[in-house]
């Protein structure tokens, strides 16, 4: 029994010799795993550097349209506290009653269906960066489009939020855009009132624009403008403009809203001026939805064939806002924004310089 019993000691516990060798050839075989793991891991690394690398366009252009295609994903993507703070780092101007952002190019400013992020959502979190945890949320006085980038003012509190949206609605905010338009206006400098309407556009794949509803037509009788009804749903629109610079098929213009109608600019260039905002897809065509058509000369300039403009951002930027202030409103706030990258690549391509009087 002793014998047995040594023998099955001998069987479950090895002699030192046996020991050292089988965790030598466990940790040889532990060392080896691990280098083909790490060999696995490096390769598939690699793969993916190299999927990454073919599927990056060549054109410069197409690569800008990439990466704002992605910002606007990573935009509905990222954590609100991220957003947060990316809106805090492009703060243009704060005192003790307005906080004024630089709006980035598609984010919206209210939620909605299939929308994640927006700016509203991210105000409490603004605050509280801002001005400690028991902060009270920050307020909108005005909005934006998704598309639209540039100067946007908030207020640190209602009654502020209030004062300043009255101005707006009694139109004492001087606004100015920025915008790529297809075309040149004629004459470079002018104003368009003409009223706008929503309509239902009636097509393959019916949908709601806004259009021109003009008091006035041409008779076809005798040549002559005759005044007709005003549409009961229509609003009147005012728009100044000007041209800053142009070059062949393309201009780079400073719009002034008088009256705030919903795409207002869009609509008055598009089909008051017939110079659309370029990448404006909604209203390069009345009856249908699709990418808008550009000149031959223009997508040569922007190194893009035809069927790649859909990828094309709207080109509209807010440049500026004046705000009365003080208690008699004899005092102006003036304030700047300059525009995204994507803007002033695509203004050196099509050689339209921003004149150095405007450069801030």
């Amino acid at each position: 029994m002793a014998a047995l019993g040594s023998v099955g000691l001998c069987l479950w516990a090895p002699a030192p010799a046996l020991s050292q060798g089988l965790r030598a050839f466990c940790t040889s075989r532990g060392a080896a795993a691990a280098v083909r793991a790490e060999q696995l891991a490096e390769k598939l690394r690699a793969q993916k550097r190299e999927e990454q690398k073919q599927e990056e366009p060549k054109n410069p252009v197409l690569r800008r349209v990439r990466e704002l295609t992605q910002l606007s994903k990573q935009l509905q993507r990222v954590h609100p506290n991220v957003l947060a703070k990316a809106l805090k780092h492009g703060i243009l101007y704060q005192n003790q009653e307005l906080v004024v952002i630089d709006k980035p190019y598609g984010l919206p400013v209210h939620g909605g269906p299939g929308i994640q992020n927006c700016i509203t959502d991210v105000l409490p979190i603004l605050a509280k960066m801002l001005d400690g945890m028991k902060a009270e949320p920050l307020h909108l006085c005005h909005r934006l489009d998704k598309e639209t980038t540039g100067v946007m003012v908030l207020a640190r509190d209602k009654d502020t939020a209030h004062r300043i949206q009255g101005l707006f609605k009694t139109r004492q905010v001087e606004k100015k855009y920025w915008t790529i338009s297809v075309g040149l206006p004629v004459p470079s400098e002018g104003l368009v009132d003409i009223p706008i309407v929503e309509k239902e556009v009636q097509s393959h794949q019916s949908h709601y624009k806004m259009t021109l509803a003009p008091n006035y037509r041409m008779s076809p009788e005798s040549g002559k403008m005759v005044k007709v009804r005003p549409n009961r749903d229509a609003h009147s629109a005012v728009t100044r403009y000007r041209v800053l610079a142009s070059s062949p098929s393309c201009s780079l213009l400073e719009l002034q809203p008088i009256t705030g109608v919903k795409h207002q600019l869009r609509v008055h260039l598009a089909y008051g001026l017939g110079c659309p905002v370029l990448g404006d897809h909604k209203y390069a065509h009345w009856n249908k939805l699709a990418p808008q058509k550009l000149p031959e000369n223009t997508l040569k300039r922007l190194g893009l064939e035809q069927a790649k403009v859909r990828h094309l951002p709207l080109h509209l930027h807010a440049h500026q806002l004046t705000l009365p202030t003080g208690t008699s409103g004899d005092k102006q706030l003036h304030l700047v924004c300059r525009p995204p990258r994507f803007f002033t690549n695509t203004l050196k391509r099509l050689k339209l310089e921003i004149p150095e009087s405007l450069e801030k």
